[in-house]
């Protein structure tokens, strides 16, 4: 399964290609951090991690997740 992180140092988004759905949720919550035509895509330094964090608890297939970076093992 291929995933891909995308760090602002406090927070770390994890995105998980194969569960990904398109529904668009992370673009219309978070247009700055998401640009799905763009590479890197997700750019999580345009937002704050609180405002990361109940993005990513939004998205309804489960393929955004995320850590806190100073809790990571």
């Amino acid at each position: 399964m291929e995933t891909k992180k995308y760090s602002n140092d406090e927070v770390t988004i994890v995105w998980t290609a194969s569960k990904c759905i398109h529904s668009g949720i992370c673009v219309k919550l978070l247009p700055g951090v998401y640009h799905p035509k763009e590479r890197p895509w997700i750019r999580p330094y345009n937002a704050s991690t609180k405002e990361i964090i109940n993005q990513v608890k939004q998205c309804p297939s489960g393929a955004l997740s995320y850590y806190l970076n100073n809790e990571a093992v």
